[in-house]
């Protein structure tokens, strides 16, 4: 299973270590960071906020002052997702009209990645509002994927995901309400953890119109790590998370898989179903239980993308008229709340049954690169154009019953990477990206 890779850069773990054998101070580090971003992210534009002084600055100071007590991560330089707040530093969510919009604080995940001894080197580019599967903007223009620069890098954290395949950063942070941290990381060849809703908190991560009114932790949306390993997810995971989460001994232990490849009026790439199978056929001579049929009765996966669009679009919007002039009721909230609330506990049935699900992150691998949002159009799968909103399903899946996901990189299609998602029940993120670093194992990653 050939995998496209960039760079053989260590990642944040090994970084670390190798700052704390003293192979590098983390001056040297920060500046080994801002000599690739420098000379690797003209052509990919991944880095558009640059804070590469102040971060001399915190390394110089780390470099004489050596590490303080449980920092994990001292000395290793990182960038983060534009959207969130970095004192200091513009919060433009793209739009031009917020280009002044300078934070005040930190968010509070940034914040807990320097408890952790990490030092910011600049932020990455989103599309407006966070709103598609590309990262362009009328401030930072277009981000390309690193594979192919006539390509996406996906969205929302495009940027994100760009400067972590192309070796700039060895880890990074975006958030996910539609495949924004899983569909960048299977597009780009990385390494990229939805978490379960509400495990780190999104305070410091707010739309600057709404800035300072607590709209952070809305539906849906989470923040969660990309990285180019499964400790690296995992470390940044426990790092900024709210509160403790479990953790298998061994995740694959009596593991029993089940493939997801067909959800309803959402079509899947012939080469993205094959690289599924794949995993799931390695699996199997591994000895691991794999059902490619479920052994329980299956959650309406047709309702679900429906009730899941309807509260996307409801929060995205913060309740503004649609384009029709239609306006949601506090009695539609209500219902789609009930709807995910039962769609949860059909999940646990699923997962009474089966311990993870394996599922693609979206239909097909890296879209060319266009003018207007991919979601406003169509995306060629196999030959035939199919509806881009359909293609959301593959995000919905986990997103709407608000379950954790891991992307993992699992293979190639046409040259350009593929990823799997490892869907686990609520609070299993760990034990999904063990999951997911077993599998990896397993293929050979």
């Amino acid at each position: 299973m050939p995998i496209p890779t960039l760079t053989d850069e260590p990642g944040a773990i090994q970084l670390a270590a190798q700052i704390r054998d003293g192979a590098l101070s983390p001056l040297e580090a920060v500046d080994g960071c801002i000599a690739r971003i420098e000379a690797l992210d003209g052509p990919i534009n991944a880095v558009v906020v640059r804070d590469f002084d102040r971060a001399r600055e915190q390394a110089q100071h780390y470099t004489r002052q050596g590490p303080g007590v449980d920092q994990p991560l001292f000395g290793v330089p990182m960038t983060i997702k534009e959207s969130f707040d970095v004192a200091g530093l513009p919060t433009t969510w793209g739009h031009p009209e917020y280009k002044d919009n300078v934070a005040r604080s930190d968010s509070l995940v940034v914040r807990r990645l320097l408890q952790a001894g990490a030092i910011i080197v600049g932020k990455t580019n989103v599309p407006p509002d966070l709103a598609d599967w590309q990262s362009t903007n009328p401030i930072y223009g277009r981000t390309a994927n690193p594979h192919d620069l006539s390509r996406s890098p996906g969205g929302s954290s495009g940027g994100s995901a760009a400067a972590v395949a192309s070796g700039m950063v060895p880890c990074e942070f975006g958030t996910d309400i539609g495949g924004s941290v899983r569909v960048p990381a299977h597009f780009c060849g990385v390494w990229g953890h939805k978490t379960s809703w509400g495990v780190i908190s999104k305070q410091g991560h707010d739309h600057p119109a709404f800035a300072g009114i607590g709209a952070h932790d809305g539906a849906l949306s989470i923040a969660g790590p990309i990285a180019r390993n499964a400790d690296d997810l995992a470390l940044l995971l426990e790092r900024t998370a709210s509160f403790p989460l479990r953790r298998s001994d061994d995740p694959m232990h009596l593991a029993r898989f089940l493939v997801i490849d067909d959800l309803p009026g959402s079509p899947v790439a012939d080469g993205v179903r094959a690289q599924v199978h794949a995993v799931a056929d390695a699996l199997e001579k591994a000895g691991v239980t794999v059902d490619r049929t479920p052994r329980r009765t299956m959650p309406d996966f047709a309702k679900a993308h429906a009730d899941y669009l309807k509260m996307l679009n409801v929060a995205m919007a913060r309740g503004a008229p649609a384009p029709d002039g239609t306006r949601a009721t506090a009695t539609d909230w209500f219902d789609l709340l009930d709807a995910q609330a039962r769609l949860e506990a059909a999940w646990q049935e699923v997962f009474s049954g089966h311990t993870f699900v394996l599922a693609p992150p979206a239909p097909v691998v890296a879209v060319p690169e266009r003018e207007g949002r991919v979601f406003d159009g169509t995306i060629d799968i196999d030959g035939c154009e199919e509806s881009s909103a359909a293609a959301l399903a593959w995000a919905g899946i986990a997103t709407f019953p608000n379950l954790p996901s891991t992307v993992l990189p699992v293979g190639e299609v046409g040259g350009l990477p593929c990823g799997l998602q490892v869907i686990g029940e609520r609070y299993a993120d760990l034990d999904c990206i063990g999951a997911a670093a077993a599998i990896a194992k397993i293929i050979g990653r």
